[in-house]
């Protein structure tokens, strides 16, 4: 394809974009498609020859886009917020159409010094300190292992340089709540942990919340059974109902044993743009002579709305990281080595993408003020939700509304347990069915219930309320267990 060949297609295909756009509020939320069914439509070898820019746009519109969950679409309250804003996705065009090969700040100084800058900006508009560093990664998932993996190296005295972890007597111990996101136990395991020596801490029953005394007891225990206590990674904003692990008093708790504090935020560090949530980080840079978290993650990707794949982790000792991840092969050696930041060293990916310019776009097109009152709109609806099932006979709200998830359940008289569940996963499954709304099952104590997540990008107080006529509606066709 010549530039000027690409210069047509493109045209095309941005036109295509803002036309699909336009129509995503009319699109079923969830994916009907059957398993198979996407590879069927699509041709069995690849072409020999071009084909017409037409033919794969018509393809896009009749094989693709029907096996799209609709995560743009007002009517989207499952999962997570998973926002692609339009800025950011000229960003992304941007980064692919340049096609820097990012390995090193030689290859491509703009990579390096643009993606510094933007994670400056986003560090100061969250109200952490200068201490702070940060680099842009894929996922918060990617975060978490390259979190484990420092708090493994601090706590074996850089052990992955010598013998490993086998060369130990003492197994490391990490701590994190029943209810962190899975990704923390899968970075446990491929660091090297092992899933045995992760301790899941019990939480306050009303809140969901971490209890620190829990924490203390544990830790305490492990010490006295001649393991060494390596790692607490702390909630901030818990998958199934939002819960807030209390850093706080977290921290004074695991740096008794020198323990690594790895802060998940994935997808509330978006409410940290908004100076009155700040509190759900409270002493993360450190108080009363106790020191901070050790790192945080977080997606800028989620709520926030920059486009997948843009997640932040920021560490508060960059030299320590560097040294766990730093690789040095003569032949991406130069003359600037000590000057500038090298962010193969802070990651696992030699190569990386431009991803700074995804969030670069995102906030100088949209700007951090309309981002703020999208996140204020959310926080107010979600809690508009909630009044209305609280008042609803029947109904229940089973978790705080910290933010802007709202778990809940309903409740026919007589109907427990097993029945119960049925209930519950059936009207879920009616409401997905319709194609008006999407909404996602969970598990909260044993027990399904459902999360409402609300943040989509175009969603208003009037998508809420007609969620809530959706969901009264299916319930009330949905029939009764005996």
């Amino acid at each position: 394809m010549t530039p000027e060949e690409f210069r047509a297609a493109a045209h095309e295909l941005v036109d295509w974009i803002a036309d699909h756009r336009e129509r995503v509020p009319d699109l079923p939320v969830a994916s009907r498609v059957k398993p198979g069914e996407v590879a069927a439509g699509l041709a069995a070898e690849a072409p020999e020859q071009p084909e017409p820019f037409a033919e794969v746009l018509a393809d896009l519109d009749r094989v693709v886009v029907p096996g799209i969950t609709q995560t743009q679409s007002p009517a989207f309250f499952g999962w997570f917020p998973s926002n692609a804003s339009l800025a950011s996705v000229l960003g992304d065009v941007a980064s692919s159409g340049l096609g820097a090969l990012g390995i090193t700040w030689q290859s491509a100084p703009a990579l390096t010094e643009v993606e510094e800058v933007v994670v400056g900006w986003l560090r100061r508009l969250t109200g952490l300190s200068d201490a702070w560093h940060g680099a842009i990664h894929d996922t918060a998932s990617t975060g978490a292992l390259v979190a484990m993996l420092a708090a493994r190296e601090r706590a074996t005295g850089y052990s992955g340089a010598n013998g490993g972890l086998q060369a130990r007597a003492d197994p490391l111990v990490v701590y994190t709540s029943p209810h962190a996101h899975s990704s923390v136990a899968k970075a446990v395991g491929l660091a090297g942990f092992g899933l045995e020596n992760l301790r899941l801490v019990e939480v306050d029953p009303v809140t969901y919340a971490m209890r620190p005394d829990a924490l203390a007891e544990a830790m305490a225990a492990d010490r006295a059974a001649g393991r060494r206590p390596a790692a607490v990674v702390v909630s901030i904003g818990t998958t199934g109902t939002t819960a807030i692990d209390p850093l706080a008093e977290i921290l004074p708790v695991a740096k008794l044993y020198d323990a690594w504090v790895h802060v998940d935020a994935a997808m509330a560090g978006s409410a940290l743009l908004l100076p009155e949530m700040r509190h759900l980080v409270a002493g993360i840079d450190g108080t009363g002579g106790v020191p901070g978290a050790d790192s945080l993650g977080w997606n800028p990707h989620k709520w926030m709305g920059t486009i997948l794949d843009c997640s932040l982790l920021y560490v508060r000792d960059p030299e320590h990281l560097v040294r766990v991840m730093s690789t040095n092969p003569s032949y991406l050696r130069s003359a600037v080595d000590g000057e500038v930041t090298q962010y193969k060293d802070w990651g696992i990916p030699l190569g990386r993408r431009f991803r700074a310019l995804k969030l670069w776009f995102h906030l100088r097109l949209d700007g951090v003020e309309a981002i703020r009152a999208r996140l204020r709109r959310d926080l107010a609806n979600a809690q508009w939700f909630a009044e209305q099932v609280r008042a609803a006979p029947g109904w229940r709200v089973l978790a705080p509304v910290t933010l802007q998830t709202v778990c809940i359940r309903h409740e026919p008289p007589g109907v427990t347990g097993v029945a119960l569940d049925a209930h519950t996963l059936a009207w879920a499954a009616a409401v997905n069915d319709s194609g008006l709304a999407f909404v996602t099952p969970s598990l909260l104590d044993g027990r399904w219930m459902v999360r409402v997540s609300v943040g989509a990008e175009p969603t208003e107080r009037a998508d809420v309320e007609a969620l809530w006529a959706v969901i009264a509606a299916r319930v009330s066709l949905t029939p009764r267990p005996a």
